[in-house]
């Protein structure tokens, strides 16, 4: 019998969110393919709209786990338990970053996630685009990425975002998932390598994208990562 987390997943993806996302969007997936049908993964996409993390999920064809505030799993009642029960069938996983590192709650979770064999998905932003631009990555992806040895994906999202030009109707989401970066030449290079390997990546996910890059972090709360 299927687990309730994937239940749930496929509830969504082929009843509840699967078909409203296929309606907005029409959404063209490219380079699924690099995706493993098993085993850990990461996806690390640009990040456009609230919707990026939807279309990511739909992408990669398997339940994909994102990390998301604890104040989204607060709530007493019946509102409570349905919003908790919401995120949690999104993939959505709690992060408590009350004390401490703010990284270090979000990058244990990560870490238990690919360890599991799951798929994580991130935006290395670590917030929304406020003006289309691709801004500066933050380096918990590849971190993650080094630590646990696990494929790390660019994905490239593009129609997702704001045009006043084009009519809601007329446009087309497009997620390209594209070949795992290698890290290899990045490994022996400590903090340096790190932060080196990440801004491959974006401009790996910006190459493809089209979108100007911005040498500054977007500004907003999430877990970070940094």
């Amino acid at each position: 019998m299927p687990a309730p987390a994937n239940c749930a997943y496929l509830l969504c993806r082929y009843l509840l969110i699967g078909p409203a996302l296929h309606l907005i969007g029409r959404p063209r997936i490219l380079g699924r393919e690099h995706v493993p049908r098993r085993g850990p993964v990461i996806l690390a996409a640009n990040h456009l709209a609230v919707l990026d993390s939807f279309y990511l999920t739909l992408a990669a064809r398997r339940p994909t786990a994102f990390l998301a505030k604890t104040e989204y799993f607060d709530g007493t009642g019946i509102a409570g338990a349905l919003r908790r029960r919401f995120f949690s069938a999104l993939g959505q996983v709690p992060v408590d970053r009350a004390g401490g590192s703010a990284a270090s709650p979000a990058i244990d979770a990560a870490v238990r996630i690919v360890h599991g064999g799951g798929v994580w998905g991130i935006h290395p932003e670590g917030t929304r685009s406020p003006d289309g631009r691709l801004y500066r990555g933050r380096t918990g992806a590849v971190r993650v990425a080094m630590e646990t040895c696990a494929p790390i994906l660019p994905v490239a999202i593009t129609g997702t975002g704001h045009d006043s030009s084009t009519r809601w109707w007329q446009r087309r989401v497009t997620v390209e998932i594209l070949p795992p970066l290698d890290l290899t030449p990045f490994r022996s290079a400590g903090p340096d390598g790190v932060r080196a390997a990440t801004d491959a990546l974006m401009h790996e996910i910006g190459r493809r994208t089209g979108q100007e890059m911005v040498d500054a972090y977007a500004k907003s709360w999430s877990p970070q990562l940094n």
